[in-house]
């Protein structure tokens, strides 16, 4: 279980790693261990199958929202669907945008270079590094990882750095950094480009990550967390762009699948979220 406490929270990131069998009493040790420490246990972004381990413990399940699945081996860059992509990947090359992915070895070569465009766009978004679901632009994180980088001409104007497995089953980005100059169609061309790189490794689905608080129940019996949520996918845009979120990613017609946090009942999950 990889898990960050901050308060009296232990906050697990995702579903354990290992066999599923192992899943319930690797839960329970995992809420005891924080008990005894006067803390509280919970688990974020779990999926759908794992619900049952997590009620059993006596957690409560609260959904997030939906994340953002592409099938590898069915995409492509044709039909209706991925019109707006195409589209914006033809643009990009009108732009003279190209596309590379470095391994490790090759990220240290233009290391300052995405130094300062992560450091451009923190600065454009007014916004610090996260470090729990997402990463942190980090030397010793960045340089262990391959980086997809999108150039103009002979400048990077935006990069990825790419999260895999050795055993092909996913693929997904982590960091995404762009210059606030960087041409609009930059970050279609690097998701696509990125999508269709490991699409000819074999790897069996991309993950585009989570848009919060899409997908809530409409029903008028929905639970009071839901039409919160809704409210806010609809019109918090003051907080944070959930429909563009939602919009962008539409672009890949990827499968959505629902996202959940696992926490005590009450009060406890808020003060977990």
């Amino acid at each position: 279980i990889m898990f960050g406490r901050r308060g009296r929270s232990w906050v697990a990131l995702y579903d354990p790693v290992g066999p599923v069998a192992e899943w319930t009493e690797l839960v329970w040790r995992f809420a005891e261990q924080a008990r005894e420490s006067g803390g509280r246990a919970a688990f974020y972004q779990v999926r759908p199958e794992g619900l049952p381990v997590y009620l059993d413990a006596g957690l409560r399940v609260h959904k997030l929202g939906e994340c953002a699945l592409v099938d590898l081996p069915t995409f492509s860059l044709q039909g209706k669907a991925r019109a707006n992509l195409r589209h914006g990947v033809s643009r990009a090359q009108r732009d003279g945008l190209s596309f590379e992915v470095l391994v490790p070895e090759r990220v240290l070569e233009v290391y300052p270079e995405l130094q300062a465009i992560s450091d451009a766009w923190l600065s454009e978004h007014n916004t610090a590094e996260k470090a729990f679901s997402l990463g942190a632009f980090r030397r010793d994180y960045v340089l262990r990882q391959p980086v997809a980088v999108v150039r103009q001409g002979e400048r990077i104007v935006a990069f990825a750095t790419l999260l895999r497995t050795d055993l092909k089953l996913e693929a997904s980005v982590d960091l995404m950094r762009q210059l606030p100059d960087a041409p609009r169609s930059a970050m279609d061309f690097l998701f696509a480009q990125t999508i269709l790189h490991f699409q000819a490794q074999g790897y069996q689905r991309f993950n585009l990550g989570m848009v919060p608080l899409s997908g809530m129940a409409q029903h008028p019996l929905a639970p009071n967390w839901h039409r919160l949520g809704r409210l806010l996918f609809n019109h918090g845009e003051n907080f944070y762009n959930f429909q563009g979120l939602r919009a962008f990613k539409e672009k890949f017609d990827p499968v959505w699948e629902p996202r959940y946090l696992a926490a005590p009942g009450g009060l406890a999950a808020a003060a977990v979220l």
